[in-house]
């Protein structure tokens, strides 16, 4: 990676030309170029004239910051603007190629949504990923966006804290960190809550079926079917029992 000095004081690191990198390549280079005074040699501010030793700096500058196998591809070329804009023309379709990338990330941004049951790291794994492949490709998503998208996103259990973020604090001043921690300190209590709720669910599924057992027995011929009607009877049967044995008493005198 070339190294360019500013005044002794300032190093630039200027990278390499690749087949896939060109939108940010010609951003950087631009800037730097126009650091040193050498860019009204690419586009030249009107009125002003060439500077022929300038011009000679921003041509061998180019040629250091484009691969080996371009330079004799470019050698032909004496100015520097005739360089930049071969090299533009070059990487056209690759541009388009981005663009249509650029916009099928997009597409999936608008459409990514938090499943239920979810966590909220990793959705928001998700989510950075696609933010970070449309930064490669030129798309930069401010603070405030991705948090905007991140809530947006979030499954129904979160609705409540999502609906407290959005009232309480102002989204372009937060931190996505920030919105991201409050997320998961809410998520530990509704995970707290769902296990609780299914081992409710499990004990009460079970009575049930215990319940469903008893009254199948009560439908058949078993005499376990009777126990209900044993105990309506109460102390009456006691009673009777006690007639019977008084008889057999008298009985046996």
């Amino acid at each position: 990676m070339p190294l360019v000095k500013e005044g002794g004081s300032m190093t630039y690191q200027v990278p390499v030309l690749t087949p896939t990198n060109y939108p940010v390549w010609a951003v950087k280079v631009k800037l730097i170029m126009d650091a040193h005074g050498i860019w009204e040699m690419v586009e030249p501010k009107a009125g002003e004239t060439s500077d022929q030793k300038r011009s000679k700096h921003a041509l061998a500058f180019l040629f250091q910051v484009i691969p080996e196998d371009m330079v004799l591809q470019m050698a032909s070329y004496t100015e520097p603007k005739k360089v930049w804009d071969g090299l533009k023309t070059r990487y056209l379709g690759v541009d388009r190629v981005r663009m249509a990338r650029l916009a099928t990330l997009k597409r999936e941004l608008e459409c990514l949504r938090m499943k239920e049951g979810e966590t909220v790291d990793d959705f928001v794994t998700k989510l950075c990923g696609l933010a970070s492949k449309a930064r490669s490709l030129g798309y930069e998503l401010e603070e405030g966006d991705l948090i905007k998208r991140l809530l947006d996103s979030m499954s129904k259990s979160f609705l409540q804290i999502v609906a407290s973020i959005e009232h309480c604090f102002e989204l372009d001043l937060m931190l996505f960190d920030e919105a991201v921690g409050r997320l998961k300190a809410y998520e530990e209590p509704i995970r707290g809550t769902e296990k609780v709720e299914d081992t409710q669910g499990g004990l009460f599924l079970a009575s049930e079926e215990k319940s469903h057992v008893f009254k199948h027995c009560g439908n058949g011929r078993s005499n376990r079917g009777d126990f209900g009607r044993d105990r309506r009877r109460g102390r009456g049967s006691e009673r009777s029992r006690d007639g019977n044995e008084r008889v057999r008493d008298k009985k046996s005198r």
